[in-house]
């Protein structure tokens, strides 16, 4: 498959092959491509209703991250950075070269960093209860970050265990209780790292980006930047996981942004409340002028605030 825009039916599956390992991604619609991002323990099946909403004026492509979904789980690099070079090149594969992206939770953090690498390829940028936006983060994810994590994942991530959060998860919920949605968010993220590839991947993704402390990967140094293309902030009101003020926080920093909160939400609009998630990212494809940086500009951008100057007591050779 060389063109995404030649792909039938409606987010159907597809696999490339890259450098030797399977990388899946489904696609659906046609149009201007828009690129959907999965954070940590999710997948692209988890954009399915965002997916089916903005394919009605959109090609839309969520892949699987390494480590992730479908795709496959070597043994590797697992950053930021390596997963911004895995989308660059399935995206090379499909024929796209220009997008906008969205990006949930991790998936914020490696959007950004997409377009760090690769600005010239981005046209729009959202950020869903991004990830580098602050060190403050859940402390169940801290203690996955903990040496030992592995085995207690080996421990409880069974489908025994897993059944049993959920279904105490929703009683609780049919209770009224607001722990039943976080128990079944646990739930969830659990089920796909019943394989020791993907508890592996799980792992180095995670502690790439956080450590006992909280997230270790910061963007805020560099959200100026992000001026330069329309860039919309969304954000659960009931995120307990990613704090709602880092949200608001970037989108201050952020001249032009746009923000948009959610208030049946919490840290996975997309399936808490995939009808105003998408409602609020259609709305900014409408009414936003997708940008076409080329290096020149980039180099202004950044020549805006990084300008060369000799060190003081510095005398040349």
């Amino acid at each position: 498959m060389h063109d995404a825009s030649a792909a039938p039916g409606g987010f159907d599956a597809w696999e490339v092959d890259l450098h030797g390992h399977p990388v899946v991604c489904r696609i659906a619609g046609s149009g201007p491509p828009v690129v959907l991002v999965h954070g940590m323990v999710n997948s692209s099946k988890h954009w399915r209703a965002v997916a089916e909403r903005l394919a009605e004026d959109h090609t839309v492509i969520a892949p699987d991250l390494i480590g992730h979904g479908d795709s496959a789980t070597p043994r590797g690099d697992y950053s930021l950075g390596a997963h911004a070079s895995v989308i660059r090149d399935l995206l090379s594969v499909l024929g796209v070269q220009r997008a906008s992206f969205v990006g949930h939770s991790l998936g914020g953090g490696i959007a950004m960093v997409f377009f760090w690498q690769f600005p010239e390829r981005v046209e729009r940028l959202a950020l869903v209860s991004s990830g580098g936006l602050g060190p403050e983060v859940g402390p169940l994810l801290r203690s996955a970050a903990l040496p030992g994590s592995r085995a207690l994942l080996r421990a409880v991530a069974n489908r025994r265990t897993i059944d049993a959060l959920h279904a105490g998860g929703r009683r609780l919920r049919e209770n009224g209780s607001g722990i039943g949605l976080q128990l079944q968010a646990v739930a969830r993220a659990m089920r796909p790292l019943q394989t020791a590839g993907a508890r592996d991947a799980f792992v180095q993704t995670l502690r790439a980006v956080i450590d006992a402390h909280g997230q270790r990967v910061s963007a805020n140094d560099r959200l100026y930047l992000l001026s330069s293309i329309p860039t919309l902030v969304v954000w659960g009101e009931r995120d307990a996981t990613i704090p709602i003020a880092h949200g608001r926080a970037a989108h201050a920093a952020i001249p032009g942004s746009r923000l948009v909160t959610l208030p049946r939400a919490a840290h996975f609009p997309h399936l808490e409340d995939p009808e105003g998630l998408a409602a609020a990212l259609a709305d900014f494809l409408a009414t936003t002028e997708p940008a076409h940086l080329d290096d020149e500009q980039w180099q202004d951008v950044l020549r805006g605030r990084g300008r060369l100057r000799r060190r003081p007591g510095v005398v040349a050779a």
